[in-house]
């Protein structure tokens, strides 16, 4: 066994799990909670499942008290207005050179316009428009062409007998699909990635000065790209059944900035800032369930091994898809990319019995739920053949991920071709994590060929 996949995930002793558990504060979380936050988790659900944080919101571990969260979108909204403004709106990221038209941050503007963060109309409007570019046969149409682009990296990466986990091969990947459905000339897509991180990475629950800025800096200079490429796409649009640029324009109206429109009508303001969403949806999150899993079946080689003769039996293609349809829900359970949520009680409700204050602000704890011994035999062990997996890590109900089926294709032919292509990769420096909260995953992992 490699001794570096021993110090990936360090051990939390159960008397410090609950010593975090009990002073809890997302605002302020030491290293050992972000290298291992699963102990505290465990904590949390055993002794206070509906935890109270110091800031008054509530902090939910359990997979049942989840899914009655999710259930009940007319209750629990997902707008972030409220939440937001204070986060972001002000000085002097309200002034210029960051300042929107409409005189708030550039972050407030997109993450309060994205999909994820809105309830109906818009989120309906605009999921049924990304809907409609990903069909089942439009992501069927995409296999070849990431088969492709993944033989491609490993290609690279044997010819030079190793490389980075992630910056060499996991996030390659998201980048290019995201690229293709946007339709984002290969020669530019250098800077899609940092605006990703820089992005999300201010989603954080505590921001320093410096990545706040880099994030407002990130939405501005993403959304000036992004005009030249609608401006061109208008004038030479796509295939609406597979670009999803194409596809959002003609959806479009004609002017104005009515966020409540019939219809699918988008806004301009609406139109770019989920096209901002769709790659931070569809990059990081990608990443990190590629890097998640290969980094996992270091620290679990008996899982290695017994995925690696699983595949080596199967007896073809098609045989290998259930076989790697298994595995990547299991790794999505085991290390959620994203591992928290947020909602917003819009009147006083219970949930389970427990009650909730009109306007109270919930974290949904997605890494806590997907590890419920409740709902999971044996939870803490990765195990590849787990079956019946009701993870959350797509989340649940309208607004489970819209981009799942294609998040699916790209782990199993990543994972899936990587393991069988290069079986005895060994990492070679311990991984370097993204020390994040809500999105966990790594920035580094070099490793070797031997």
């Amino acid at each position: 066994m490699n001794p570096l996949a021993t110090h990936i995930t360090p051990p939390l002793s159960a008397e410090r799990a609950r010593e975090l558990a009990q002073s809890l504060d997302l605002r302020a979380l030491p290293r050992d909670f972000l290298d291992n936050p699963y102990p505290v988790y465990a904590a949390l659900r055993e002794s206070e499942p509906f935890k109270r944080m110091p800031d008054g919101s509530y902090f939910l571990t359990r997979h049942a008290d989840l899914v009655a969260v999710y259930r009940d979108a007319k209750v629990f909204s997902s707008d972030k207005q409220v939440e937001f403004g204070p986060k972001y709106n002000h000085a002097p990221f309200t002034q210029p050179p960051y300042a929107t038209a409409s005189g708030v941050s550039p972050l407030f503007e997109h993450h309060t316009n994205s999909l994820v963060f809105n309830d109906p109309p818009l989120h309906s409007r605009v999921r049924r428009l990304i809907m409609g570019a990903l069909t089942r046969r439009a992501i069927e149409a995409m296999e070849p062409g990431l088969v492709q682009l993944v033989d491609s990296l490993l290609d690279k990466i044997e010819a030079h007998g190793g490389g980075d986990l992630i910056e060499d091969f996991a996030s390659a990947i998201p980048v290019e699909i995201i690229g293709n459905l946007l339709g984002v000339p290969h020669n530019e897509r250098e800077p899609l990635r940092g605006w990703s991180l820089a992005i999300l990475g201010a989603l954080e629950p505590t921001l320093t000065h410096e990545q706040e800025a880099l994030g407002n800096r990130s939405v501005n200079e993403f959304l000036a790209y992004l005009r030249e490429l609608v401006a061109h796409r208008r004038q030479h649009p796509g295939d609406p059944e597979q670009d999803v640029l194409t596809r959002l324009i003609q959806g479009e109206k004609d002017g104005g900035d009515d966020r409540h429109s019939a219809g699918d009508a988008l806004s301009e303001v609406e139109l770019l800032q989920n096209c901002v969403f769709l790659l931070n949806a569809g990059h990081e999150t990608t990443t990190n369930l590629i890097g998640n899993a290969l980094i996992s079946l270091q620290e679990w080689p008996e899982q290695r091994m017994r995925l690696l003769s699983d595949l080596q039996h199967a007896a073809d293609e098609e045989a290998k898809l259930p076989i790697l349809t298994l595995a990547v829900d299991e790794f999505l359970r085991f290390e959620s990319s994203n591992q928290l949520s947020n909602r917003r009680a819009l009147q006083a409700t219970q949930v389970n019995g427990m009650d909730l204050p009109a306007g109270a602000l919930v974290t949904l704890c997605i890494g806590a739920a997907n590890r419920d011994p409740a709902v999971y035999d044996k939870p803490e062990q990765l195990d590849l053949r787990r079956t019946g997996n009701k993870h959350l890590a797509f989340g649940f109900g309208v607004h489970q991920c819209a981009g799942l089926s294609l998040a699916r294709l790209e782990g199993r032919i990543a994972i899936g071709r990587f393991l069988q292509r290069l079986p005895n990769y060994q990492l070679t420096q311990a991984p370097q994590r993204g020390n994040r909260a809500r999105f966990r995953g790594f920035l580094h992992a070099p490793f070797s060929i031997p």
